[in-house]
């Protein structure tokens, strides 16, 4: 028998209160430490619902939206939001909270594919994913369209003709100059 897990079964959060060690040099909270961050609740989300060592095979769209400011405290949620055979994605949503006043900010929220390796690294199957309310049927179907856009992106790469006289002429659009 297939084993099966509801979306509840990933589901991971944590908070941090951001240090003036985590700064880049503007002051604010360095996007690459939120990354990574945002990468370790992946990896629990993704290990907690398979019950394997998970590994990070994309990440998906990556918008600061809002800066993170010392002394806030930033809350991540994360949570599988669709399954494949060995493939996960971890849907992951970043704020932060101003602790004295309250003020909640959204701040980021990624899509993140994992995938999950038994212990001498080959791809495991996961367990199938039980969609139990309509926001975890939106979240899958929003998914199903982020992996359909990038399957057609790649198949673009493939055809699309970079050295030809018309493709060369569309660019000259762009504050570019061509020294080829």
């Amino acid at each position: 028998m297939e084993i099966s897990k509801k979306v509840s079964a990933s589901k991971i959060t944590i908070s941090e209160l951001m240090l003036p060690s985590h700064t880049n040099f503007s002051g604010k909270i360095h996007g690459g430490y939120i990354l990574m961050l945002m990468d370790q609740i992946a990896f629990a989300s993704a290990s907690k619902y398979s019950g394997s060592y998970c590994v990070t095979a994309s990440v998906d769209t990556v918008d600061f939206l809002n800066p993170i400011e010392v002394g806030e405290l930033v809350t991540m949620k994360a949570s599988v939001n669709y399954v494949g055979n060995s493939s996960m994605v971890v849907g992951i949503r970043v704020t932060s909270e101003n602790i004295q006043t309250g003020k909640v900010k959204h701040c980021n929220s990624s899509y993140f594919t994992m995938v999950a390796k038994d212990d001498s690294g080959k791809n495991v199957t996961v367990p199938k994913l039980i969609l139990s309310g309509q926001e975890e049927v939106r979240r899958f179907c929003n998914a199903l369209k982020r992996i359909a856009q990038k399957k057609e992106h790649e198949q673009h790469e493939t055809r699309f003709g970079y050295t030809s006289a018309e493709s060369l002429e569309s660019l000259k659009q762009y504050r570019i100059v061509l020294d080829l």
